[in-house]
């Protein structure tokens, strides 16, 4: 099998990098490489920059109608090309391909919700704020924007970042993750399929140095960052110090909470589905589970079930999961599981040596679960990313509540009840962004801003609705006043009337 080289695209074409670092891109379920990604060299990046700064001039003034047919236009081949794209991410990623398939549809409600740019970039006016004065103001676009997404998303993730921004009329370079380019790649060539103008949309590749050349780069006016908390963080004040406005969605350690009212079978699979779903692999998996007063009881329904889950490669349809995307992702989730049985949880499932029929190289952990866990435990403190769930146990929801507020991330959390008031309790006091009520995954539909709290979130504004725009835009105010011309008698109004 031939393995591909991946390109950079830039000035709406695929360009061969120039670069002599080259990273293999993986199988994740066979070790088979697939692809050889290029960390692209500084002048390659700057060559991009100054693309998309170039192409900005004419991309700005295109009326927000044409900039809405195209999105129009890649909503539809998004949707036609769905299980192309799906196909390559569980290629390189390793989820399985129903996953694949409704990370392809929630990257796809983004694209839909950029369709309503026409009202969307709307400014206000206020006629006779004094005497003959109106103000109003204009959304107008920023220049260039650029956005760095990690591995596990590679295709939500850049669309929670380019549609919008490119929509609003800026231009963008996107850095996706080295991992598992190649859905990413394909996705950049249907936005230019849709009509996207040469370098408004332009791609880069490479690692840590990429990554500081683009938030240090004065050319870049936004960055939008999804990743770890240690690189977002880092990144965060590069740009700052540039004078740039950036948004870093981070780490997590999200908490689902169980109600003795709760519906039993529809809360523990949606528990499971969340943590496991994915391998783990998600900023919004729940991966701690607090079980509250006569809750706790269904611990040993957790532990049969999550047993029965099965492992397998990602393009086996009946798997629940399949492998993480590289062994070295691996390799830190087998330690923290080590770690955790030291330090004294109870290992109630044990997913370290799950083997995979025809896949001895893959990258498996099956699921594994851990009961009396407390929160100074390493397997509590650190973000896993891999299918390990923390049970812990507590008498009220009051506990539940100041232990989930004690954690330093606010990601995401859910409550699964069937009380109105224990539901609306939670919502009201719990300090975290994103809430589920009976939703295992609380990640908001593309026209709610996907938001978040403390250490989970750096920037004011996040990706996707109101939040979006704002951030992609700035605004101008006008005041205006008009006087009546003195020459009237020279035939100035006649003038006007007859156009």
């Amino acid at each position: 099998m031939s393995v591909r080289e991946i390109p950079m695209y830039i000035n709406g074409q695929p360009v061969p990098s120039q670069s002599q670092e080259w990273r293999d891109v993986v199988n994740p379920a066979t070790q088979e490489v697939v692809a050889r990604v290029p960390f692209c060299t500084a002048d390659e990046v700057e060559h991009a920059i100054s693309n998309a700064k170039e192409a900005f001039k004419e991309w700005r003034k295109v009326p927000l109608g044409k900039r809405m047919r195209i999105m129009l236009k890649l909503q539809a081949l998004i949707r036609d090309n769905t299980a192309e794209l799906a196909a390559l991410i569980t290629e390189e990623h390793g989820k399985t391909l129903p996953d694949a398939e409704g990370e392809v549809g929630r990257g796809l409600e983004v694209v839909e919700h950029a369709c309503s740019i026409t009202s969307l970039q709307l400014g206000e006016l206020a006629e006779n704020a004094a005497n003959e004065v109106d103000v109003y103001t204009m959304h107008q676009p920023l220049g260039v924007g650029a956005g760095i997404t990690a591995f596990n998303f590679p295709i939500m993730l850049p669309c929670f970042m380019f549609p919008l921004a490119i929509a609003t009329g800026n231009t963008f370079v996107l850095k996706p993750s080295e991992q598992d380019p190649s859905s990413t790649m394909r996705l950049v060539e249907l936005a230019h399929e849709a009509g996207i103008p040469p370098g408004v949309l332009n791609v880069v590749h490479g690692g840590p140095d990429v990554a500081n050349q683009i938030a240090d780069h004065q050319d870049i006016k936004a960055l939008s960052f999804i990743g770890s908390t240690h690189v977002g963080s880092l990144l965060y004040n590069r740009a700052a110090a540039a004078g740039k406005r950036m948004q870093a969605m981070m780490g997590a350690k999200n908490h689902c909470v169980v109600m003795p009212d709760a519906n039993r079978s529809q809360a523990i699979n949606n528990l499971l589905g969340s943590a496991f779903g994915a391998a783990g692999q998600r900023c919004m998996a729940n991966s701690v589970v607090v079980l509250v007063g006569e809750a706790r009881e269904w611990l040993s329904d957790i532990v049969e079930a999550a047993r029965a889950m099965k492992v397998g490669p990602g393009t086996q349809l009946d798997a629940d999961l399949g492998p993480l995307v590289s062994p070295a992702a691996r390799d830190r989730v087998l330690r923290l599981i080590d770690a955790g049985e030291k330090e004294g949880a109870k290992l109630m499932v044990d997913g370290r040596n799950v083997q995979v029929d025809g896949y001895p190289n893959g990258n498996f952990v099956g699921p594994t679960l851990f009961a009396d866990v407390t929160a100074d435990m390493t397997i509590y403190r650190e973000e896993i990313f891999g299918p390990v769930l923390c049970v812990v146990s507590v008498e009220t929801l009051d506990e539940a509540i100041e232990f989930i507020n004690a954690n330093p991330n606010g990601n995401g959390t859910s409550i699964f009840t069937n009380s109105g008031w224990i539901a609306r309790r939670f919502e009201t006091d719990i300090d975290v962004g994103q809430i589920g009520i009976n939703v295992p995954i609380p990640v908001p539909v593309a026209y709610f801003s996907f938001t978040g709290s403390r250490a989970s979130k750096l920037g004011d504004l996040g990706p996707n609705g109101k939040q979006a725009i704002a951030f992609w835009t700035q605004t101008k105010t006008v005041t205006a006043r008009w006087f009546e011309p003195e020459n009237v008698s020279s035939g100035i109004n006649s003038t006007i009337s007859l156009g």
